[in-house]
């Protein structure tokens, strides 16, 4: 048998009648018109040409119905009309007496007969079939549209992604890093395959689960992995899809949802997004959404009214808690709330083995010291950068991804892609130098700052250099000391600039900087109660915008003399931290000069090579984080190296 024949045993599939069956009924439609009002009518003889082919004897035979005024009948010999030859005729009298007819008829020995009326039941059939089999074929298709493939008309159905448990996509051991959530999940699972342990002892099954975090946590790839995980159905959705233009679609579609889930418990219903449908009711311009407020009263009248006897959980997933109808996330309805936080650098480290299990990785990688630079890297940024490494390789014509190529990519995506097709005048060049040179130097004299990691002048991203500094510890609070130390580092760019080139030579590279001491030194006053003035107290801001109700109103939570004393207490500490700066500049310029002339020379300058020239110029500083692709503190300290490729992510 040829490829693609199909075999005469096997029967036709329920598919290829269907589509059979609709084209049948096309082609009935098309012949019902043509056959009962789709074409032309012929012409027809007159009642004058009739009587004329009667005087030439050319009747053969006649039948008239009274009742319609009509004779039909048969020429002895055909009558060319319109170039065809016609052999019988229809001529509606216009009289109703036949009697003189019938006698002429007689005379010239023309057979003549009567015909009963017609049932004008029948004309009414045969003109309405058409009609039935058009409105017969649209019902088909839609029926088809709503319960077959398509969902173009399926408006009432919620249209869940359904994940089969037989065939797991993703499962625990593909996600690292979450082992507190994991553990929640897992007793989930643990309720739907034995509940009887739980319920023995009084305990019931939690009626909804949301997980909440940071964007790219992995609270999806938590969910499909309980999916792969439960060995029960998964209904997955997304919270926008219950969003229509028409009111009390997405309320229905919540109906159905559910009663899906209801007839194929115990499953799992996941919505992700849930911010989407579940925002607080009542609020925003001009009043709430109608339909979006209707699907969540639904949603929550489902989670008052499903029994968690039978084995159905909602698992949920925002990044935005804060926005979500309070009457939602109540103990009942929302039982258990998982945060899914930013990883930390032991979990960092796990989630790059998970990432580089698929990679050809050399022998010179070390994923520790890659998830020790990655601080404050989400779980979906690690796996960006374990994919760009292994593009950077393929790039190189490699045979396996080196540490290098994880350093590049570790730099593009926290830095920026490196902008070759830029080209830097010798002045810019000059001025960036010096700009990252002042903050470099103001980071090493600070006691207390993080270890510089990396300093450049390669454009990248929409900065022309970088400063990178890395904690050696993932912090979870700040002192005032380290903040007011941040404050400096932003201000040593521009103070370095008037410094060497003078004020008036000054450039539109330290905005960002300003902008980052200013919201510093702005929430030590309102946020942190860091202020000696102010006092240890969050006064909020003034003039804030806020949402109260329908409308919209312009809140002032301070008074003006206050407002005042925290303009004048942020100016005074970033007017502190900028003459610290200065200072620290001034009185090692020979430094500030090292550091730009190694970063003119090389364009690029990790931490070990930053603390040697510190160290060549009497400035002792703390332990920094070491590259396995470090140079040599000789070659820094006065020998060039051998090629440029010596130093770690030169252009």
């Amino acid at each position: 048998m040829t490829q693609g024949a199909r075999d005469p045993k096997q029967p036709v599939s329920r598919g290829a009648w269907n589509l059979i069956i609709a084209w049948g009924a096309v082609l009935l439609v098309f012949w019902s018109f043509r056959m009962f009002g789709g074409g032309e009518e012929s012409s027809k003889p007159g009642y004058s040409e009739l009587r004329a082919q009667i005087e030439l004897d050319n009747v053969e035979s006649i039948e008239i119905s009274v009742p319609e005024h009509i004779v039909r009948g048969r020429f002895r010999n055909p009558v060319v009309r319109d170039t065809q030859p016609v052999d019988r005729f229809e001529v509606v009298l216009p009289f109703d007496d036949t009697a003189e007819l019938v006698e002429q008829l007689a005379a010239q020995g023309v057979t003549v007969t009567g015909a009963p009326p017609r049932a004008p039941w029948l004309t009414y059939i045969m003109s309405a079939i058409p009609w039935i089999l058009l409105i017969a074929f649209w019902l088909f298709m839609l029926r088809r549209m709503q319960t077959g493939g398509s969902q173009a008309l399926a408006f009432g159905r919620a249209g869940a992604r359904v994940v089969k448990p037989e065939k797991p996509e993703v499962t625990f051991d593909d996600v690292a890093g979450a082992e507190e959530a994991k553990q929640d999940l897992l007793e989930i699972i643990d309720f739907l395959t034995d509940p009887g342990r739980f319920q023995v002892l009084g305990g019931r099954l939690p009626k909804g689960v949301l997980l909440v975090g940071p964007p790219g946590t992995g609270k999806t790839l938590l969910a499909r992995a309980v999916a792969g995980q439960a060995d029960v159905p998964f209904f997955s959705i997304s919270g926008s899809d219950f969003v229509e233009m028409f009111v009390g679609v997405g309320a229905a579609r919540v109906r159905d949802l559910f009663r899906q889930g209801a007839a194929n418990a115990p499953c799992i219903i996941f919505i992700d997004e849930l911010d989407a449908v579940g925002r607080q009711r009542g609020t925003g311009l001009g009043g709430g959404h109608d339909e979006r407020e209707q699907t969540l009263n639904q949603l929550l009248v489902e989670l008052d009214g499903f029994d968690t006897r039978e084995g159905v959980i909602l698992l949920s997933a925002t990044n935005r808690p804060d926005v979500l109808d309070p009457a939602l996330l109540r103990p009942g309805r929302f039982d258990r709330q998982i945060v899914v936080d930013l990883p930390d650098v032991a979990a960092r480290e796990k989630i790059l083995a998970v990432h580089a299990k698929r990679l050809t990785l050399g022998v010179d990688v070390d994923l520790a010291t890659i998830a020790r630079g990655t601080p404050g890297l989400s779980g979906a940024d690690l796996a960006n950068i374990a994919n760009e490494a292994a593009l950077f390789a393929a790039r190189r014509v490699q045979k396996s991804v080196t540490q290098r190529d994880f350093e590049d990519a570790k730099d593009k995506v926290m830095l920026g892609a490196e902008r070759k097709s830029v080209v830097l005048t010798e002045e810019e060049r000059h001025l960036a130098a010096y700009h990252e040179a002042g903050h470099t130097l103001v980071n090493l004299l600070i006691p207390g700052m993080d270890p510089i990691h990396k300093v450049t002048i390669v454009p990248r991203g929409r900065s022309l250099g970088a400063t990178f500094a890395l904690p050696e510890i993932d912090r979870r609070t700040y002192t005032r000391d380290y903040l007011l130390g941040k404050i400096a580092v932003a201000y040593g760019g521009r103070v370095a600039e008037e410094i060497v080139f003078g004020a008036e030579r000054i450039t539109t590279g330290a905005a960002q900087d300003l902008q980052q001491a200013t919201d510093i030194a702005r929430r030590m006053v309102t946020e942190y109660g860091m202020s000696d003035s102010v006092g240890p107290i969050a006064v909020g801001e003034a003039g804030e915008q806020v949402f109260l109700g329908r409308t919209v109103v312009q809140r002032q939570s301070i008074s003006e003399s206050m407002a005042g004393k925290i303009d004048a207490e942020v100016n005074e500490l970033v007017r502190t931290a900028y003459q610290q700066a200065r200072e620290l500049i001034e009185t090692n310029r020979e430094l500030l000069d090292a550091l730009a002339h190694g970063l003119l020379e090389y364009e690029t300058l990790d931490g070990p090579a930053v603390a040697a020239l510190a160290t060549k110029h009497g400035v002792r500083v703390g332990r920094q984080t070491r590259s396995p692709l470090s140079v040599d503190d000789r070659r820094v300290l006065g020998e060039p190296p051998h090629a440029v490729e010596e130093i770690a992510t030169v252009s």
